[in-house]
């Protein structure tokens, strides 16, 4: 690990800042930490730049999820080492978040090539970092830049950060630690300062968006800070992100359905709908009380659109357990889902269980749930057609194509709205004319 022992070079006193590439990689999340530290870097003098081989530091910001993150990850940090700048020593690399986190000292002496190691908790120090890696020191205070948030008229905003559930098949709290809510005036902030960079849509996340505020000395919920933000940013769309079922309640369902600017969606990731299973990877609930809460949701919030996460071959899933749930799957009638073949990652309680499944029986079990799962949701998306919804116009694709999404659509995930006519950053009213299996094409309404 690289000391932080700053030298007397000054920013101010080059002839050109030195010019740092972040290069992100796994969820949303390590996006919002990644601009977090481009915005402390942009203050402190630095340039940031978008081509790694014109960066004279570029930090990869890891995913360490499961395997193949961390795998994409080194795949990653090796490209990069192997362009000139790094070929003739004039770059360096500074590896930071989740794998730095989940491997700690084992990764410092694998990795070499590294200049320094920045784990999730450290990033708030990137700039110490970059300064000791590069032997300058920071300007007292550079206010004069653009913000990170202006490039799209989409963000996310952590609420909160770590996870206490300890599911036995996940290495997060190994990586982010035990959860914390953020103070309501520090999200408020986040927004506000997206909002004024011309962000129109706010996405919120965090490991468990449901627990917000529990942990406070005084609790709150993530009902209020939903209603405190729609409410204070009327004309900003809001989207509410990974909560678990229990978080699911009926204050905040009743929130969602007040508010015009708060999406219709929810993402609720059950993993599973056998009870043996779920017990097995220390959750809560079955295919019963999973039936009773999208019942409940669905009551509360009508044409709520809902998204969830499902593992297939789980260890010990038997073929009564993945019958049962694909049977669930069936009745939800999800409008999306996710689905993965379990990993058995390092450190996990689920990698040491009995019952391991084999490889291809997953892959089989996984490439059938996800069968049952777009079979449902191109229908469902399909039946959109004739509709008229709202439309965040986010930018062009590479052949010119102008395209949005609609608030049944989460970034990234769920497919967006093709456009002919819109300016970038506008809401405008479209009628669904057309879909093509996640994809929607929209006609501007008349008058709009």
């Amino acid at each position: 690990m690289t000391n932080i022992d700053v030298t007397t070079a000054h920013l101010g006193e080059r002839a050109a800042a030195p010019a740092v590439c972040f290069v992100t990689l796994g969820c949303a999340k390590n996006e919002v930490d990644s601009a977090e530290m481009t915005k402390r870097v942009l203050s402190a003098g630095f340039d940031v730049v978008e081509d790694p081989s014109a960066a004279d530091a570029v930090v990869v910001n890891t995913c360490s999820f499961i395997q193949a993150a961390t795998e994409e990850s080194l795949d990653t940090i090796f490209d990069i080492c192997g362009l000139d700048n790094f070929e003739n020593g004039s770059a360096k690399l500074i590896v930071a978040g989740c794998m730095p986190a989940r491997y700690g000292a084992d990764l410092e002496d694998e990795l070499q090539e590294a200049k320094a190691f920045v784990p999730c908790s450290r990033e708030d120090d990137i700039v110490e970092v970059l300064c000791a890696v590069l032997g300058v020191r920071p300007e007292a205070s550079c206010d004069a830049f653009d913000s990170p948030y202006a490039e799209s008229p989409s963000s996310y905003v952590k609420i909160s950060d770590g996870c206490d559930r300890f599911c036995s098949f996940c290495a997060i709290p190994y990586i982010r630690g035990r959860y914390r809510s953020f103070p309501l005036d520090d999200v408020r902030a986040a927004v506000a300062e997206r909002v004024a960079a011309g962000v129109r849509e706010i996405t919120l996340i965090a490991q468990d968006t449901g627990r917000w505020g529990e942990d406070f000395d005084e609790p709150d919920t993530t009902a209020h800070l939903l209603d405190v933000l729609a409410r204070e940013f009327p004309a900003t769309w809001f989207r509410l992100m990974y909560i678990e079922p229990q978080g699911v309640s009926d204050e905040l369902l009743d929130t969602i359905a007040a508010h015009d600017n708060v999406c219709s969606y929810l993402d609720v990731p059950l993993q599973h709908a056998s009870k043996p299973v779920l017990r097995a990877m220390n959750r809560a609930g079955d295919a019963e009380s999973h039936r009773a809460l999208v019942e409940r949701i669905r009551a509360r919030v009508p044409g709520i659109t809902l998204r969830t996460t499902l593992i297939a071959g789980f260890p010990g899933e038997t073929d009564d357990d993945f019958e049962e749930l694909c049977a669930f799957l069936e009745d939800a009638e999800f409008d999306y889902a996710g689905v993965f073949p379990y990993s058995a990652e390092e450190g996990t309680r689920a990698a040491t269980l009995d019952g391991q499944v084999d490889e291809e029986v997953k892959i089989e079990r996984a490439q059938r749930i996800r069968d049952i799962a777009d079979a449902i949701g191109e229908g469902r998306v399909s039946a959109r057609i004739g509709s008229e919804m709202d439309v965040l116009v986010l930018g062009r694709e590479e052949d010119g194509q102008l395209f949005g999404r609609a608030m049944c659509q989460a970034p990234e995930v769920d497919g967006v709205v093709y456009l002919e006519e819109g300016e970038v950053g506008d809401i405008v009213r479209v009628r669904i004319v057309d879909t093509l299996v996640y994809e929607m094409e929209g006609e501007l309404c008349d008058g709009r």
